[in-house]
């Protein structure tokens, strides 16, 4: 009898939330390795929950993570994480070299000096992303796209195994999210397991071969053609999906959200496959 291998990461009945109260309730997602998710669905549907909990900013208060058939934490191929621009503090004098360097304290310790081995992953890293003439300017100095792209170098630099990129579309320009989108496809040549949180289900449907939809929980996993079924759509949006012939207009307000207060529209057809 062949054996079923194991999981790359395995989410198992995961529960997690903040002041007593449960913003992702049993949730269960086995990630094969090297496969890029993108994980959909309305505000407060336990994205960013699901994201904190996999790096261990929020602990679970049930059911298990696990990594290579391991709890995270400790391995050399660490999970990475890229947090909503909103959470990050652009105004703190530090620069562009000095956060990409960040990436590699896991793996010298906080109170070592780089090595050049180090510097070379951090100059390849910004090098990778187009960023190495701004090595020596201030966070803060950047446009919205560049600063993306700072953090990304940073993740990157951590060599991990695992990528979380939490909203990051959000806030740039077309050019700066083809950009992000090529740098998946060549993230997907090195075998990195990519989980991205995204309010754009055109994007996820066509350029991501697994979608999950959460609301609280997880409404459906698998491939985008198989999730985002006008059943699923209404489960998840409620009155906010609407339906026309091929199409599904999501209309949302988004309170916090880039454009506060108005309402941000999403198109997809249903049945579009991933590209």
């Amino acid at each position: 009898m062949t054996a079923v291998p194991e999981p790359y990461l395995a989410i198992d009945g995961a529960t997690a939330g903040y002041n007593g109260r449960a913003a992702l309730v049993d949730v269960t997602m086995h990630v094969p390795h090297g496969a890029q998710v993108a994980i959909v669905g309305p505000n407060g549907a336990g994205k960013s929950t699901l994201f904190k909990a996999l790096v261990g900013l929020l602990p679970l208060r049930s059911g298990r993570i696990l990594l290579h058939g391991r709890t995270p934490g400790g391995q050399t191929d660490p999970i990475a994480y890229v947090p909503q621009r909103e959470e990050i503090d652009w105004g703190f004098p530090v620069t562009v070299r000095d956060v990409v360097m960040m990436g590699r304290y896991g793996r010298l310790g906080w109170f070592s000096r780089p090595r050049a081995a180090d510097r070379e992953v951090v100059s390849h890293c910004m090098e990778e992303l187009g960023i190495a003439e701004l090595a020596g300017r201030a966070i803060g100095e950047l446009s919205g796209g560049q600063q993306q792209r700072v953090f990304l170098a940073r993740a990157l630099a951590q060599q991990p195994h695992v990528l979380l990129l939490d909203e990051p579309f959000t806030g740039v320009d077309v050019n700066a999210r083809e950009a992000l989108l090529e740098l998946l496809a060549r993230i997907r040549r090195q075998d990195i397991t990519v989980l991205v949180s995204t309010h754009d289900m055109a994007i996820a449907a066509k350029r991501f071969e697994l979608v999950a939809l959460l609301n609280g929980g997880l409404i459906a996993y698998g491939a985008p053609a198989d999730v985002f079924t006008p059943d699923h759509l209404t489960e998840a949006f409620g009155g906010q999906a609407l339906f026309l012939d091929d199409m599904v207009v999501i209309d949302q307000c988004c309170p916090g959200h880039v454009g506060g207060g108005e309402a941000h529209r999403h198109s997809h057809e249903p049945h579009a496959g991933p590209r």
